[in-house]
């Protein structure tokens, strides 16, 4: 099923937001939805865009509807590591200066935002043909999962997002019912890095834009993360 739905998302910040956790995976979005500003990585542009969309307003939020195809699972094929414990760490300190450097936020304002943006216990991804297994340290389960098409979220600068979402078909009781990828791409192409929504209520994670765990390959170190956010 492939559709495309435009959701109106206010720019008022919740006051707190709990970490996501294997362990309640069944249990995640509730029907709570968070009203926040979209996050600045992506959504967060005052930008003056061009007709003619080209990638890097797409990557911003800037395309039209005829841009916009499905895409199949194996385009995040692979073994992923949440970045939320860099930041945790230290390790992406530099990137935070480097926003700040550019951006209306201290070194620690942008550091308190993306920690809750990042925050989650599901710690390593693993995407292999119709197969998801989500970890929390030694932990994991387990769910085939089929698409269930696509939706178009418009942020409240005007710019947009699609999420790109799958189902469980079979699998493990606590695997999540539902995931959204969000990558800034609009049509087939590999990822190179997602923020993944999950939980067993579609229509409330569409209107998550709090909390968006962050993934990048398993292969990557902590400074080519670092490296790859900066370059942004």
């Amino acid at each position: 099923m492939t559709r495309i739905h435009t959701a109106f998302l206010s720019a008022l910040a919740a006051t707190s937001l709990a970490a996501t956790a294997l362990p309640a995976l069944a249990d995640h979005a509730k029907d709570k939805a968070h009203d926040h500003e979209a996050h600045d990585h992506s959504h967060d542009h005052d930008h003056d865009h061009k007709h003619d969309h080209g990638d890097d307003d797409i990557y911003k939020g800037y395309f039209d509807d005829a841009q916009i195809k499905p895409r199949p699972l194996a385009d995040w094929e692979g073994d992923w590591q949440s970045v939320y414990p860099l930041l945790q760490s230290g390790d992406l300190d530099a990137v935070m200066a480097h926003k700040a450097a550019k951006g209306d936020k201290t070194a620690e304002e942008y550091k308190a935002y993306y920690a809750t943006g990042y925050a989650t216990d599901v710690d390593r991804i693993v995407f292999s043909g119709d197969t998801a297994t989500f970890y929390t340290g030694e932990t994991s389960v387990q769910g085939r999962y089929e698409s269930d098409g696509f939706e178009v979220l418009t942020y409240e600068k005007g710019n947009r997002g699609v999420r790109y979402i799958f189902e469980k078909v079979s699998g493990d009781a606590e695997a999540p019912m539902f995931f959204q990828f969000s990558d800034h791409k609009i049509a087939p192409a590999k990822a190179d890095h997602y923020h993944l929504y999950w939980g067993d209520d579609r229509a409330a994670l569409l209107k998550e834009v709090t909390n968006w765990p962050t993934y990048y390959p398993a292969a990557l170190s902590p400074a080519d993360i670092s490296a790859e956010m900066q370059a942004h």
